[in-house]
């Protein structure tokens, strides 16, 4: 059979990643697809440094849309990042009825729902598996893998420079500041880190997440995000002094009232595996109710597993592109007619166990009094200690059992307009995860 053309937007990390995988393993391909792949146009800004890389053997160009608009190319494959540009280039190569694979999840998690109804309406697929943890095939493991579950919960390690920074933090006692220029010299970072180190990098991948477990619409705008720029190194010590340590976990659970839908640091306890996943590495925990946890680790981001992803999708249009619409594996998991649209939980109604800690003036009835205040909000102390700080201060930590974040929040604009307290309350969700 003639090769499936290819139509690349972006040569960057992933596009040239992408580039390597398909020469250097074309034959293996091959063997998999039932026909070659090869990249037939270009489409780049420099076009002096894509040649360096492609030399004289194929087209390039810097206008993407004549590459999407090119007849002889048969899937385009979106990883310029953005969601202007690659949002009119994905919606025109969808319009001239060309299959579509992208690792672009800020574009999908905000625009997903317009794409995703526009390729169903064509025709044509949107591949998307290197958007979400970059090497693991988690897209596929639930979309297919897991269709006989019932989805419970999904919680993930899904942003390699925050696991990498509070992995450092633990490990070598250093203050956020000190880690995070160390993750922008090793290249984890980016010179404006903001999207990971806030978690919106995370929330972009778990609304694509809880959509494909739950069967709901693609709702970021409704995601609760917090980030680590505020986490201390004395809450990453008395975590682990307590059998924990922090994460930046994405979680999305199905309740009977709707689905929570957060990205914040959370505590987990040192036995968990996703607890012991360290570096810049990505892991997933997905709880099916048939068969029960089951977890999904590798290299979340860099040239050639994201790269690894891309061809993944590429392999899958090109055996599916000849079968019949209606008999391929929904977008989103779930038939689009069989999509719900479930509530997403306001972040004041999740319930979880916190760990808070404030400092405050060292005297009797202090204790007694937070401990009065959080009573009174319904919120019972599983486990507490004190710490001194200087001779007239110390730090009171406490771990609570299961409560409602709303109560919580309420107890602790109480406790914040205590005349001796010294400090913000620091709020950290724990999560067993069991």
């Amino acid at each position: 059979m003639s090769p499936i053309k290819v139509g690349l937007l972006g040569l960057g990390v992933v596009g040239g990643g992408t580039w390597k995988v398909l020469t250097r393993n074309a034959e293996e391909i091959a063997r998999r697809a039932g026909r070659r792949i090869e990249v037939g146009a270009v489409a780049v800004r420099d076009i002096e440094k894509a040649r360096r890389l492609l030399g004289d053997q194929v087209p390039i160009t810097q206008d993407g849309m004549e590459v999407v608009r090119n007849p002889d190319i048969d899937i385009v494959v979106e990883l310029i990042g953005g969601d202007t540009l690659a949002r009119d280039l994905i919606m025109e190569a969808i319009n001239q009825g060309k299959h579509v694979v992208t690792a672009n999840k800020a574009l999908l998690a905000k625009h997903g729902n317009e794409i995703f109804a526009a390729a169903h309406a064509k025709g044509v697929m949107v591949a998307f598996e290197a958007a979400v943890a970059g090497g693991i095939p988690i897209i596929k493991a639930i979309r297919e893998g897991l269709t006989a579950n019932r989805i419970q919960w999904v919680a993930g390690i899904i942003n390699g420079t925050t696991n990498f920074i509070l992995s450092e933090m633990r490990s070598r006692g250093l203050p956020f500041s000190d880690v995070l220029a160390e993750a922008q010299q090793l290249g984890y970072a980016e010179a404006d880190p903001t999207f990971d180190i806030e978690g919106v990098d995370a929330a972009h991948k778990l609304t694509l997440l809880a959509s494909l477990a739950f069967g709901i619409p693609v709702q970021f705008d409704k995601a609760h995000i917090e980030g680590i720029s505020s986490l201390a190194q004395e809450d990453i010590a008395h975590a682990e002094r307590l059998g924990y340590r922090i994460k930046l976990l994405g979680i999305t659970r199905r309740r009977d009232d709707g689905v929570e839908l957060r990205v914040h640091p959370t505590l987990v306890p040192i036995d968990c595996l996703l607890a012991n996943v360290e570096g810049a590495m990505n892991a997933v925990l997905v709880h099916g109710d048939m068969v029960g946890a089951t977890l999904y680790y590798g290299q979340g981001a860099g040239e050639l597993p994201t790269a690894s992803s891309v061809v993944a999708d590429l392999v899958d249009v090109t055996r599916l592109q000849a079968a019949d619409p209606e008999h391929r594996v929904p977008h989103l998991a779930f038939q689009p007619d069989a999509m719900e649209d479930i509530r997403i939980l306001p972040v004041a109604e999740v319930q979880s166990s916190y760990y808070l800690r404030l400092r405050v003036e060292d005297r009797p009835g202090v204790l007694a009094d937070l401990a009065r205040i959080l009573s009174e909000s319904g919120i019972s102390i599983g486990s507490m200690f004190q710490e001194p700080h200087g001779a007239t201060e110390a730090d009171i930590i406490f771990l609570s059992h299961m409560a409602r974040e709303g109560d919580v929040d309420t107890a602790l604009a109480q406790i914040q307009g205590l005349s001796f307290v010294r400090s913000d309350v620091t709020r950290l969700r724990v999560e067993s995860l069991v």
